[in-house]
C-alpha cells in the first residue's frame, strides 16, 4: 500500500514547523512548495518545490501528475490569489484540502489601531501632514507609498525593494524575523517613529512592532486580512497535525 501524499503550500513559520514535525513519518510522503519570493529561503527539513504552478490550472496539473492526496494551504494570510487557487484546484481534482492560518492579532487595551483594508488605503489614511512612517508591509506593496511622498519612511524587508520607492526621504532595513520587543522599542525610538503600518499577519514573528508602538503609545494603521476562501481552516500546527492524522488513518481503511 501506498503512502499518502501530502502538498504544503508554504513560506510560513507554522508551514516549516508542520513539515519538520511530519518529515519523519514512514507512513507518508511529504513536498513543501515556496513561491520563490525570498532570495535566500531558510533550509527546510522535507523536499522542496520552488516558484508558482501557473494559477489553479498549473496546480490541479500538479496534483494530478503527482497524485496528491492532501492539500494543506500554510501560505501566508495575505497570499489570497495563492489559496484561492489551491481551494479551485483542489475541488477540481476532488483532493482533499484545509487551510492553516494562525489567528489574527486583535487589539488590547493600549493599543491605537486603525483598520484599513489594503495598503494604499493605509497610505491615504497617514493624511497630509508629513509623518515618520514605519513601513512594515513586506517590499510588494511597499511601493504604494510613492502615492504620499510628503512623509519620510522607514521600509523593513526580507529582500531589498525593487524598484526603490520613488520619494524623497526614505530608508531601508533589511531583516528576517522573529524580532525581538527590545529591539522594536529602540528602532522605533531610534527613528522617532510616529506611526507603524502594519499587515494583520498574526502569530509572535514580528508582533514585537506591535508591543512596541503599545509601549510608546505610537498609532498602528492594521492592514486587516481577507477572508479565506473556501477551505476549511485549522489555527495551530497541532490542530493540522490531528487532521492529518485522521486523514491519513482513513485513507489506510480505504487501502489506497
Amino acid at each position: 500500500m501506498g503512502k499518502a501524499r501530502i502538498l504544503i503550500l508554504g513560506g510560513t513559520t507554522e508551514a516549516r514547523a508542520l513539515a519538520a514535525a511530519l518529515a519523519s513519518r514512514a507512513d507518508l510522503e511529504v513536498v513543501l512548495s515556496l513561491a520563490g519570493r525570498t532570495a535566500d529561503p531558510a533550509p527546510q527539513p522535507v523536499p522542496v518545490r520552488s516558484g508558482g504552478f501557473g494559477g489553479a490550472e498549473g496546480l490541479a496539473r500538479y496534483l494530478r501528475d503527482e497524485a496528491i492526496d492532501l492539500v494543506v494551504d500554510a501560505t501566508h494570510p495575505f497570499a489570497a490569489r495563492i489559496s484561492a487557487n489551491a481551494a479551485a484546484a483542489a475541488a477540481e481534482c476532488h483532493v482533499s484540502a484545509f487551510a492553516l492560518r494562525r489567528p489574527a492579532w486583535v487589539p488590547v487595551e493600549g493599543d491605537d489601531w486603525l483598520s484599513v483594508h489594503s495598503v494604499s488605503q493605509a497610505i491615504a489614511a497617514l493624511g497630509d501632514a508629513p509623518l515618520r512612517v514605519f513601513l512594515a508591509t513586506g517590499r510588494q506593496e511597499a511601493h504604494q507609498a510613492n502615492a504620499a511622498p510628503q512623509h519620510h519612511y522607514w521600509v523593513r524587508s526580507v529582500d531589498p525593494v525593487e524598484p526603490p520607492l520613488a520619494v524623497p526621504y526614505v530608508n531601508y532595513i533589511h531583516g528576517r524575523g522573529p524580532f525581538r520587543l527590545a529591539d522594536e522599542l529602540d528602532m522605533l525610538r531610534q527613528h522617532q517613529i510616529e506611526v507603524v503600518v502594519a499587515k494583520n499577519s498574526g502569530g509572535d514573528a514580528t508582533y514585537g512592532k506591535i508591543e512596541a508602538a503599545r509601549q510608546l503609545g505610537i498609532k498602528v494603521i492594521m492592514v486587516e486580512r481577507a477572508e479565506a476562501a473556501g477551505l476549511p481552516v485549522v489555527e495551530t500546527v497541532d490542530a493540522a497535525l490531528g487532521r492529518i492524522d485522521h486523514f491519513a488513518s482513513s485513507l489506510m481503511k480505504r487501502g489506497v
